[in-house]
């Protein structure tokens, strides 16, 4: 294989683990808290999982068990979106079980839950998995979103945990992935298949965490990547000082990214979803509040700047979340007759004579391109696929409009040209930080332990994550326990409940102290590219968002 030198020398890289990992198996025990209990719906939840739900909070201790050097046939799946890092869980779960037992064997499914359902996949040996440590992407068995769900998937999946004699499934995924990892060891307890089920929390969007999941892997490379591109692009502008730069940022349900790259690099606007849906804001004062900054530092002759905007930011404003509403619902029943129109003109009118007054008036007052995004096929969920929604270029031709009325009534003087950016899958392959390699191949070697002691229906959990990798605590968190009851495609459903921005969170408000004088005075900081090498304040650095919550 030809590589390149980076990508050599990253092989040979040795994360650095919390000490009790380093522990010989002889010394490693379990510490298990009190039993625990969901935030919300604990008597639905309790009832769909007889069988996991309230079980207590695992700590791996100094100790012994003689269950760590069973030999184990273990099957992995990397499930959804690519993050940084999986390719190191995956290292840290093989080197778990070499390290218990050397004749024990780890399978991949291909292309995520559809590999188990389907018993599409191939087993890692280490020639293999030295080949992708510390580097980015999920390529060594590829990655899906099949969801398990229906009675007969359910069943293959089950006969391919027969058929592999499987003793553990560690499913490496999102939210909906581990809600899946719950359902799958409830199903595996209840049909007496001696599998346990482990998840370990990946998702580049940050969105889930609680007190004992402080961070998704993935977080921090793919923040610290899109901070060095809005760095290089900050410096850009500082120096043409002619363009407004409009940045989309992955991050559909929470503004976590956006909020991070915000704190990283000080760019002079930067909206938060889940702050506009908390003032009710609309289209028109978002518009406003963005063009009155334009017209400030205009004045200064200062007709440059950079704007951030969460992927997810249309569905935030009360207005366009009506509308969404209304338009999924339009869509789910009357897909059949849309698709059978020719034009997208003939579409357009369809969809407004369907809509009421209000929402009609709405949707008939955006431009031509958004009109149509938001009536694209929905994703499997039945939700509108809001990356494909330019709202940067939606925001940009409102903000171009209401600049024109101001420059003709004589209260802007200044020059309006931009340029708009998406960063989204820049991120999610990236090679993993330091922090990242380390956090996920600890992840891993604690998938290894907890399935090896027997758990099931738990997320692999690394805390303490701002202090030195040793001094990090590791252990399991009952998936049930991170669970709410809610409504999909009209049909109560459990799933895991997704972190937003809070606006009472330490990293808002210190971003909500700094905005205002960062709009007008260019205050931009240049993070530059990830270092792999140098002082660990600088190389093993976490996110700013994590100094600052657990400051």
């Amino acid at each position: 294989m030809d590589i390149s030198p980076l990508q050599k020398i990253r092989y040979q890289y040795q994360p650095k683990i919390p000490a009790i990992l380093n522990e010989s198996i002889q010394s490693i025990g379990f510490s298990e808290g009190q039993k625990t209990h969901a935030k919300a719906d604990e008597e639905k939840l309790s009832a769909l999982f007889p069988n996991t739900y309230g079980k207590p909070i695992v700590t791996i201790t100094k100790g012994s068990s003689e269950k760590l050097s069973r030999t184990l046939t273990v099957g992995v799946i990397l499930s959804g979106g690519q993050a940084p890092g999986g390719h190191n869980v995956i290292a840290g779960l093989f080197d778990g079980l070499m390290k218990g037992n050397t004749a024990s064997k780890l399978i991949g499914f291909k292309g995520g839950p559809g590999g188990l359902v389907d018993n599409t996949f191939i087993t890692l040996d280490k020639t293999i998995i030295d080949q992708y440590r510390n580097t980015g992407g999920f390529d060594i068995i590829g990655s899906g979103r099949t969801k398990i769900e229906t009675p007969e998937q359910f069943a293959k999946a089950s006969e391919t945990v027969k058929k592999h004699k499987l003793d553990a499934l560690i499913v490496i995924g999102g939210d909906d992935s581990n809600t899946n990892a719950a359902l799958l060891a409830e199903y595996f307890i209840k049909e007496k298949i001696p599998c346990s089920v482990i998840g370990v929390p990946k998702t580049i969007d940050g969105d889930l965490k609680n007190e004992y999941i402080e961070t998704s892997f993935g977080f921090d490379t793919a923040t610290k990547t899109y901070a060095e591109l809005i760095g290089n692009i900050q410096r850009d502008a500082a120096s043409a000082r002619k363009y407004w730069h409009f940045i989309k940022l992955m991050g559909r349900s929470a503004s976590h990214i956006a909020l991070e790259c915000a704190l990283a690099c000080r760019p002079n606007i930067t909206l938060i979803s889940e702050e506009v849906e908390a003032k009710k804001q609309t289209l028109k004062e978002i518009t406003e509040t963005i063009c009155s900054i334009i017209c400030v530092r205009a004045a200064q002759k200062e007709n440059f700047g950079v704007v951030l905007i969460p992927e997810g930011l249309i569905e935030f404003i009360p207005e366009f979340k009506t509308l969404i509403a209304a338009l999924n619902d339009l869509l789910a029943h009357h897909a059949q007759e849309l698709n059978a129109l020719e034009t997208a003109d003939d579409k357009i009118l369809f969809v407004s004579s369907k809509l009421d007054k209000t929402l009609s008036l709405l949707y008939q007052s955006l431009p031509h391109d958004i009109k149509l995004q938001l009536i694209l096929d929905r994703d499997p969920h039945g939700n509108v696929q809001v990356s494909r929604i330019e709202t940067e270029k939606l925001i940009v031709a409102m903000v171009e409009k209401r600049l024109a009325e101001l420059k003709s009534q004589g209260s802007y003087t200044g020059s309006f040209s931009y340029q708009t950016h998406f960063f989204g899958y820049e991120g999610r392959c990236a090679f993993p930080s330091n922090f990242d390699a380390d956090y996920c191949y600890a992840l891993g070697m604690t998938a290894w332990a907890l399935a090896a002691q027997g758990y099931t229906g738990y997320l692999s959990s690394v805390r303490n994550l701002t202090k030195p990798a040793h001094e990090w605590i590791a252990g399991g968190i009952p998936l049930t326990m991170m669970m709410n009851i809610e409504k999909r495609h009209g049909t109560e459903k459990p799933v895991i409940q997704k972190a937003l921005v809070t606006l009472d969170s330490k990293p808002f408000k210190t971003f909500a102290a700094h905005r205002d004088k960062w709009a007008v005075t260019t205050s931009y900081r240049f993070p530059g590219a990830i270092q792999y090498f140098g002082p660990s304040e600088i190389a093993d650095r976490p996110t700013e968002t994590l100094l600052l919550e657990h400051s």
